[in-house]
C-alpha cells in the first residue's frame, strides 16, 4: 500500500484500506483480519498507527475484537463502511470534484454515460 504524504493521516488511510476490503467483499463478517503487528509489518508503519486505525474502526462498528484472539469484521461492517465512506466522500472529496466540474463547464448529466460505462466495465452494481 502506498501512502499519500499530502493526503489524510496515515491511520485514516489504513481505515480506508480496511473499508475497501469490506466494500469489495474481500473481508466478510467474522473474517479475522491481520493483527496490529502483522498489518504494521505488511504496511511498513508503526504498530501504534495501526492500533489507532483499529480503534477508529471499532468506534465505527466496522471491526470488533475478541480478547486474546484478534480483530474481526463485524456483522454490520458493510452498512457502516458504506455510511462512513459516503460521508467522507461527500464532505471531503466531492467539493474538489465539483470545483473542477464548474471550472471546466461539466454538468452532472455529462458524466452519466461515462459512469454507466464504468459500471459495465467493472461489473459494479
Amino acid at each position: 500500500m502506498q501512502f499519500q504524504n499530502n493526503g489524510p493521516a496515515i491511520y485514516l488511510q489504513i481505515v480506508d484500506y480496511v473499508c475497501e476490503k469490506v466494500l469489495l467483499k474481500e473481508w466478510s463478517p467474522d473474517h479475522k483480519i491481520p493483527s496490529v503487528r502483522e498489518l504494521s509489518v505488511q504496511l511498513e508503519v508503526n504498530p501504534n498507527t495501526v492500533m489507532r486505525a483499529y480503534e477508529f474502526l471499532k468506534q465505527q462498528e466496522i471491526i470488533y475484537d475478541r480478547r486474546g484472539i484478534g480483530y474481526f469484521i463485524s456483522a454490520q461492517a458493510l452498512k457502516n463502511a458504506i455510511t462512513y465512506r459516503k460521508t467522507e466522500f461527500t464532505e471531503k472529496e466531492m467539493p474538489a470534484i465539483f470545483r473542477i466540474m464548474y471550472m471546466l463547464g461539466i454538468e452532472p448529466e455529462d458524466l452519466k454515460p461515462k459512469y454507466e460505462k464504468f459500471k459495465k466495465q467493472y461489473s459494479i452494481v
